[in-house]
Protein backbone atom coordinates (compact mmCIF):
# COMPACT_ATOMS: atom_id res chain seq x y z
CA UNK A 1 0.00 0.00 0.00
CA UNK A 2 1.23 3.42 -0.81
CA UNK A 3 1.31 5.96 2.02
CA UNK A 4 1.87 10.13 1.41
CA UNK A 5 3.20 11.49 4.64
CA UNK A 6 3.32 15.12 5.94
CA UNK A 7 5.95 16.08 8.38
CA UNK A 8 6.23 19.40 9.89
CA UNK A 9 9.51 20.15 10.72
CA UNK A 10 11.68 22.82 12.50
CA UNK A 11 13.77 24.65 9.38
CA UNK A 12 17.57 23.57 10.91
CA UNK A 13 20.39 22.52 8.76
CA UNK A 14 21.07 19.13 9.04
CA UNK A 15 17.04 18.06 9.75
CA UNK A 16 16.84 16.39 5.92
CA UNK A 17 20.15 14.23 6.68
CA UNK A 18 18.95 13.04 9.95
CA UNK A 19 15.46 12.05 8.87
CA UNK A 20 16.41 10.26 5.68
CA UNK A 21 19.49 8.43 7.20
CA UNK A 22 17.06 7.34 9.83
CA UNK A 23 14.66 5.75 7.63
CA UNK A 24 17.42 4.20 5.43
CA UNK A 25 19.47 2.80 8.69
CA UNK A 26 15.87 1.30 9.55
CA UNK A 27 15.55 -0.12 6.37
CA UNK A 28 12.53 2.30 4.77
CA UNK A 29 12.57 3.17 1.40
CA UNK A 30 11.46 6.41 0.76
CA UNK A 31 9.77 6.33 -2.79
CA UNK A 32 9.47 10.25 -3.33
CA UNK A 33 10.68 13.23 -1.14
CA UNK A 34 10.25 16.84 -1.24
CA UNK A 35 11.30 19.25 0.98
CA UNK A 36 10.42 22.71 1.37
CA UNK A 37 9.69 26.22 3.46
CA UNK A 38 6.47 26.81 4.54
CA UNK A 39 4.44 29.77 4.89
CA UNK A 40 6.56 30.27 8.39
CA UNK A 41 9.67 30.35 7.67
CA UNK A 42 11.10 28.71 10.90
CA UNK A 43 9.46 25.75 9.40
CA UNK A 44 9.59 23.52 6.25
CA UNK A 45 7.34 20.72 5.13
CA UNK A 46 8.26 17.13 4.13
CA UNK A 47 6.26 14.90 2.23
CA UNK A 48 7.35 11.16 2.02
CA UNK A 49 5.76 8.54 -0.77
CA UNK A 50 6.65 5.16 1.25
CA UNK A 51 5.23 1.80 0.48
CA UNK A 52 4.10 -0.70 3.00
CA UNK A 53 1.41 -2.14 5.39
CA UNK A 54 -0.29 -0.09 8.05
CA UNK A 55 2.25 -1.95 10.41
CA UNK A 56 5.03 -0.29 8.46
CA UNK A 57 3.68 3.05 8.07
CA UNK A 58 3.04 3.36 11.93
CA UNK A 59 6.48 2.18 12.85
CA UNK A 60 8.05 5.32 10.53
CA UNK A 61 5.08 7.11 11.95
CA UNK A 62 7.03 6.64 15.39
CA UNK A 63 10.51 6.75 14.53
CA UNK A 64 9.87 10.45 13.09
CA UNK A 65 7.88 11.96 15.57
CA UNK A 66 11.05 10.89 18.46
CA UNK A 67 13.33 13.21 16.26
CA UNK A 68 13.43 16.65 18.36
CA UNK A 69 13.30 18.40 14.97
CA UNK A 70 10.18 17.22 13.84
CA UNK A 71 6.80 19.30 14.85
CA UNK A 72 4.12 17.32 13.34
CA UNK A 73 3.55 13.93 11.17
CA UNK A 74 0.54 13.54 9.12
CA UNK A 75 -0.65 10.52 6.94
CA UNK A 76 -2.32 12.48 4.31
CA UNK A 77 -3.25 9.21 2.60
CA UNK A 78 -6.53 8.28 3.36
CA UNK A 79 -7.59 12.37 3.38
CA UNK A 80 -8.77 14.62 0.54
CA UNK A 81 -5.75 15.59 -0.57
CA UNK A 82 -4.05 16.94 -3.62
CA UNK A 83 -0.97 15.30 -5.03
CA UNK A 84 1.72 16.86 -7.23
CA UNK A 85 4.90 16.34 -9.39
CA UNK A 86 7.11 18.37 -11.52
CA UNK A 87 8.89 17.45 -14.04
CA UNK A 88 11.58 18.88 -16.52
CA UNK A 89 11.74 16.59 -20.06
CA UNK A 90 14.55 17.19 -23.01
CA UNK A 91 13.63 15.79 -25.82
CA UNK A 92 16.12 15.70 -29.06
CA UNK A 93 14.13 16.67 -32.15
CA UNK A 94 15.17 18.98 -34.93
CA UNK A 95 12.83 21.70 -36.11
CA UNK A 96 9.93 19.78 -38.01
CA UNK A 97 6.84 17.72 -37.68
CA UNK A 98 8.31 16.08 -34.75
CA UNK A 99 8.93 19.09 -33.03
CA UNK A 100 5.22 20.18 -33.37
CA UNK A 101 3.97 16.62 -32.35
CA UNK A 102 5.62 17.59 -28.49
CA UNK A 103 4.47 21.34 -28.86
CA UNK A 104 1.06 19.24 -29.11
CA UNK A 105 1.89 17.04 -26.61
CA UNK A 106 2.96 19.32 -24.36
CA UNK A 107 -0.58 21.51 -24.80
CA UNK A 108 -2.83 18.46 -24.06
CA UNK A 109 -0.95 17.36 -21.07
CA UNK A 110 -1.17 20.82 -20.10
CA UNK A 111 2.51 21.70 -20.61
CA UNK A 112 5.17 24.31 -21.95
CA UNK A 113 7.90 24.09 -23.79
CA UNK A 114 10.52 26.30 -21.61
CA UNK A 115 13.46 26.12 -23.75
CA UNK A 116 14.05 25.60 -27.61
CA UNK A 117 17.52 24.93 -29.01
CA UNK A 118 18.30 23.66 -32.67
CA UNK A 119 18.76 20.05 -31.85
CA UNK A 120 15.88 19.50 -29.11
CA UNK A 121 13.24 21.12 -26.46
CA UNK A 122 13.01 20.88 -22.55
CA UNK A 123 9.12 20.59 -21.86
CA UNK A 124 7.74 21.47 -18.11
CA UNK A 125 4.86 19.51 -16.81
CA UNK A 126 3.14 18.86 -13.31
CA UNK A 127 0.62 17.37 -12.39
CA UNK A 128 -0.24 13.49 -10.86
CA UNK A 129 2.27 10.24 -11.25
CA UNK A 130 -0.10 8.88 -13.85
CA UNK A 131 -0.39 12.27 -15.85
CA UNK A 132 3.78 12.41 -15.76
CA UNK A 133 4.05 9.08 -16.21
CA UNK A 134 1.62 8.84 -19.73
CA UNK A 135 3.63 11.84 -20.87
CA UNK A 136 6.78 10.14 -21.13
CA UNK A 137 5.31 6.81 -22.71
CA UNK A 138 3.97 9.01 -25.17
CA UNK A 139 7.53 11.17 -25.74
CA UNK A 140 9.84 8.10 -25.30
CA UNK A 141 9.52 7.01 -28.78
CA UNK A 142 11.05 10.61 -30.12
CA UNK A 143 14.41 10.23 -27.55
CA UNK A 144 14.49 11.49 -24.68
CA UNK A 145 17.96 13.35 -23.79
CA UNK A 146 17.25 14.17 -20.13
CA UNK A 147 14.92 13.77 -17.80
CA UNK A 148 14.63 15.48 -13.98
CA UNK A 149 11.30 15.15 -11.83
CA UNK A 150 10.75 16.74 -8.47
CA UNK A 151 9.65 14.14 -5.55
CA UNK A 152 5.64 14.39 -4.89
CA UNK A 153 3.88 17.50 -2.92
CA UNK A 154 0.92 17.21 -1.70
CA UNK A 155 -1.58 19.14 0.62
CA UNK A 156 -5.12 18.17 2.35
CA UNK A 157 -8.08 20.24 0.83
CA UNK A 158 -10.16 22.22 2.66
CA UNK A 159 -8.60 24.19 5.69
CA UNK A 160 -7.41 22.01 8.34
CA UNK A 161 -6.00 23.84 11.79
CA UNK A 162 -2.57 25.27 11.44
CA UNK A 163 -1.88 25.95 14.95
CA UNK A 164 1.21 23.56 15.15
CA UNK A 165 3.17 26.13 13.91
CA UNK A 166 2.37 28.76 16.01
CA UNK A 167 2.86 26.37 19.08
CA UNK A 168 6.14 25.06 18.00
CA UNK A 169 7.13 28.68 17.33
CA UNK A 170 6.21 28.73 21.31
CA UNK A 171 8.85 25.74 21.59
CA UNK A 172 5.61 23.60 22.63
CA UNK A 173 5.06 20.57 20.81
CA UNK A 174 1.75 20.08 19.28
CA UNK A 175 -0.64 17.76 21.22
CA UNK A 176 -2.81 15.52 19.12
CA UNK A 177 -6.03 17.70 18.83
CA UNK A 178 -8.26 14.92 17.38
CA UNK A 179 -8.70 12.08 14.90
CA UNK A 180 -10.19 13.99 12.52
CA UNK A 181 -6.68 15.85 11.70
CA UNK A 182 -4.25 12.85 12.13
CA UNK A 183 -2.43 14.89 14.27
CA UNK A 184 0.99 12.54 15.56
CA UNK A 185 2.58 15.28 17.40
Amino acid sequence: MRHVLSATVQNVPGVLAHISGMLASRGYNIDSLAVGETEDRNFSRMTFVLRGDDRVLDQVRRQLEKIVTVVRVDDISSRNYIERDLMLIKVCVPIGTARTEIKELAEIFRGRIVDVATDGVIVEISGTEKKIEGFIELIRPLGIVELVRTGRIAMVRGNPPTRELTEAADGARPADSSSESDSFA
